[in-house]
């Protein structure tokens, strides 16, 4: 098992991490979820049928384990969108070789465009960040989210199309996001 555990972690710990880091927007959080996602992997393996790759099962549960932890917070908070504020909750996932310079042209690009997708729906906001942040095949997100893959091209669609309208919108208002 610890084999098995050690080549999941080494194949996709940093891509799961970026996912939930995307979703919660709060780096002890994120940790503290994927803790709890590899919990349920080591749970759960022996049950892992092998229906879907080891990439899609694990990223189910990570999608599993995030939602359940929205609900969570839902149920704590009358409203879940207080828990979007990016003024509170700023920090990004720099690259590794990146210069100072566009590092901070990145920032400020990856915060607009986290800051519209807050205002997407959370199926919107899940595929947009699986099919664009994360590169996952749109057959891939469907068996995730445990969509349709019709399901998943209309919420892509109106997802960038939502986006797409708050940018222009926000640009012929000249105003700034921040």
């Amino acid at each position: 098992m610890k084999a098995v555990f050690d080549s999941l972690y080494d194949n996709y710990h940093q891509d799961m991490f970026q996912y939930i880091y995307y979703m919660v927007k709060d780096k002890e959080t994120t940790e503290d979820l994927v803790q709890e996602v590899y919990i349920k992997v080591l749970k759960s393996y022996e049950n892992f049928k092998g229906q879907s790759s080891e990439k899609t099962w694990l990223f189910s549960i990570a999608r599993h384990v995030t939602y359940d932890y929205f609900r969570s917070v839902k149920r704590k908070r009358n409203r879940i969108l207080d828990f979007f504020n990016w003024e509170e909750k700023g920090e990004m996932l720099p690259a590794e070789n990146d210069l100072p310079e566009e590092l901070a042209v990145k920032n400020e690009q990856i915060k607009q465009v986290y800051y519209y997708l807050d205002k997407c729906t959370i199926d919107q906001k899940s595929v947009l960040i699986l099919r664009y942040l994360q590169s996952f095949s749109i057959q891939e997100t469907a068996e995730i989210l445990n969509f349709s893959v019709s399901k998943v091209k209309t919420t892509q669609h109106r997802g960038l199309k939502t986006l797409k309208r708050l940018m222009l919108d926000e640009k012929e208002k000249g105003g700034d996001i921040s």
